[in-house]
């Protein structure tokens, strides 16, 4: 893991070379930007950051889903959070409530009745929301794609932001889409959505 930042123009050499947002790879020039941090925390006693940053960084280890378990891929979104993957130790703790929820999680068949239920939910979540399509029934109607009673996809009706694939995905999909949002957000790709 590296360290994203721009060097301080203190530290001289291939460092100028590093874009903003690009991880600063170990070795001297990690050491010398890092040593440069310590000294200005001795200095002032303070950092200066983007406060943009910093919430996204915080968001990224604090995602509360709002699970919404519809069919069989709801049993792997349940195992995902389970002993053997842990979901807690990446500060994805589910809520019950969509007032205190950040993260939907469909996982399932969305059909015609439920689809208002899940955009009033969405609805009551607070900004800023995100949601992943679990499940081929989620992504795009999957096996029941031509059932009349069936959504072709929750994307129809609420904006998704990672799609896991898989019939049903299995919970290192789940896990691995739950890092990829990580990633997303902390990238500071925001969108605003209606």
């Amino acid at each position: 893991m590296g360290v994203i930042a721009t060097p301080p123009p203190s530290v001289q050499g291939p460092s100028s070379q590093v874009p903003s947002s690009a991880p600063i790879p170990p070795g001297p020039v990690q050491d010398a930007y890092l040593q440069a941090v310590q000294q200005e925390m001795q200095d002032k006693g303070y950092l200066v950051a983007r406060f943009d940053a910093l919430m996204d960084w915080a968001r990224t280890g604090s995602l509360w889903p709002m699970t919404f378990g519809l069919a069989c891929c709801a049993v792997e979104m349940i195992h995902a959070y389970m002993a053997r993957y842990d979901l807690d130790r990446f500060g994805v703790i589910p809520r019950p409530s969509p007032r205190q929820s950040d993260v939907m999680i469909v996982a399932g068949t969305v059909c015609n009745k439920m689809a208002p239920a899940l955009r009033k939910v969405y609805d009551q979540m607070a900004e800023p929301r995100w949601v992943i399509s679990m499940g081929s029934c989620a992504n795009g109607g999957g096996y029941y794609h031509y059932s009349y009673s069936v959504v072709r996809g929750v994307d129809r009706i609420v904006p998704v932001d990672i799609y896991v694939p898989g019939c049903p995905p299995t919970a290192e999909a789940l896990v691995y889409g739950v890092l990829q949002l990580q990633k997303k957000i902390k990238n500071g790709n925001r969108l605003i959505r209606t």
